[in-house]
């Protein structure tokens, strides 16, 4: 995949040239990537938009057939129209296309052991996020995060007929397609026709704000012989539908950008501008009763102002019974600095015993080469959680060799007004490493999460001496 990313990649600058910005050569690459995979395996597309149609065309037919073609699949019913919706033609000269079609005509991509479009459109953007161009990681979690946080949840839709998953800010796709992956490593592929049926057109929903990674999300789906209902909308501004769920999986877009007024929701108890507190909030009120959640959170959410007061009604309405502290450099490379959590949650009953998982101390940082993620960084996570989805499981803290798995009791939490990030129990020798010194931005931020502790502390006695006082 590396290979074929660089080859596709190796067309950006050239077509700069042609005045193609990184975004759109991405975009139309996803159009013919679309194309040409659905030739691959055999899905019917109207006869004059079909790669071998393309494929034949040249000089200025290319460009007009392709143009119409595009024109043609956005009018289509169902899914097909949805993901051509707005579609159009942003290379100009036809030697561009034709050299980019017969890139892509090289590789037999359903032939690869990946998800394809998904890694070849992260290699993009990884590439585009060297070059300067930010917010690529907006749209992707690592996949071993994401294959380890639906191993946990286990997004069953043979539960019952109305078992649904959802991801809220669900990007290009990555945490839909895993469960519908891990769905098919369960059943070998066999399931009855009724639940077959079900399983393609009415378990699988998102939402996503921007346009382009949701067009690639339903591509990803569609690819999969799966029709998902993933709408065009903000998550959070706007009231959700009535439609709740089973599972929610999801990684909301990390930082406040864009955050510049305070939601008017009446299922929000908590009034806040901080964007992930407001998608916990969401997630909660989404959930069925008994329905469960994996949510991907960064460092300061957990510490932010109003994070004890929603984490408050959080574990009053939902058991967050397990909390996962990320090795460094999860995200790496496209918000390497960013410390992340996971919260696992299951809606309906009241939280009683949380359980932490460091997974980053004395950890070396995660890095895109030399030390890359992989599905051994949570093995013994997955291990010591168990196998009940609810965290349900019979847990031990000798689960862990290191001691990086600990149980702290609701009073406990209750004391530091529900700051989760305060329970830390393990030296990270890694920070008495120069070599692991970490981003000026990382310190900085560290040092604030200790200040606010300490201010937290100081406002505690301060409040006892005052009362003294007034007695």
């Amino acid at each position: 995949m590396t290979d074929v990313v660089g080859k596709l990649w190796g067309f950006a600058s050239a077509l700069r040239h042609d005045g193609v910005d990184y975004g759109d050569y991405i975009e139309q690459l996803t159009y013919l990537l679309f194309l040409k995979m659905a030739d691959e395996q055999g899905i019917e597309l109207p006869e004059t938009t079909d790669w071998p149609y393309l494929r034949k065309q040249s000089g200025t037919g290319l460009l007009e057939a392709y143009e119409v073609g595009l024109r043609t699949l956005s009018k289509q019913p169902g899914i097909l129209g949805d993901i051509f919706s707005g579609s159009q033609n942003r290379l100009s000269k036809p030697a561009t296309l034709s050299r980019l079609i017969k890139a892509v005509d090289e590789t037999e991509w359903t032939s690869l052991d990946v998800d394809v479009k998904a890694a070849a459109f992260e290699g993009l953007l990884e590439k585009s996020a060297a070059e300067g161009k930010k917010g690529a990681g907006q749209y992707f979690t690592p996949r071993p995060l994401i294959r380890s946080m639906v191993r946990l949840m286990q997004p069953d839709p043979r539960a019952h007929k109305d078992f649904t998953i959802s991801d809220p800010a669900c990007g290009t796709g990555g945490f839909l397609v895993a469960a519908y992956e891990w769905l098919k490593d369960q059943t070998g592929g066999a399931l009855d026709r009724n639940t077959a049926k079900r399983v393609k057109t009415a378990t699988y929903y998102g939402q996503e704000l921007v346009d382009r990674p949701r067009r690639l999300a339903l591509m990803n789906m569609y690819l999969h012989q799966v029709e998902p209902h993933i709408t065009l909308g903000d998550s959070i501004y706007e009231a959700p539908s009535s439609r709740r769920f089973d599972v929610v999986l999801t990684n909301p877009p990390f930082g406040n950008r864009g955050a510049s007024h305070i939601p008017v929701r009446d299922d929000f108890t908590i009034e806040t501008a901080n964007k992930q507190l407001n998608f916990l909030q969401h997630v909660l009120t989404v959930l069925k009763p008994g329905g469960r959640a994996a949510v991907v959170v960064p460092d300061n959410v957990l510490f932010a102002d109003t994070a004890g007061e929603v984490f408050k009604i959080l574990m009053e309405d939902a058991d967050v019974h397990t909390v996962l502290r990320c090795p460094r450099g999860t995200f790496n490379p496209y918000t390497a600095g960013t410390k992340t959590y996971v919260i696992f949650l299951t809606k309906g009953r009241p939280t009683t015993k949380v359980w932490l998982y460091d997974a980053r101390a004395n950890v070396p940082s995660i890095t895109k080469k030399s030390r890359p993620l992989t599905d051994a960084h949570f093995a013994e996570f997955e291990f010591c959680y168990g196998v009940d989805p609810n965290g349900n499981s019979v847990r031990k803290q000798n689960d862990s060799a290191e001691d990086r798995w600990r149980s702290f009791d609701i009073d406990e939490v209750r004391s530091r007004d529900y700051k989760i990030d305060s329970f830390k129990w393990l030296r990270d020798d890694e920070l008495d490493d120069p070599s692991e010194i970490g981003d000026p931005a990382d310190l900085i931020a560290d040092a604030l999460v200790e200040l606010q502790l300490a201010i937290t502390e100081i406002q505690k006695l301060q409040g006892l001496v005052d009362e003294g006082i007034s007695k």
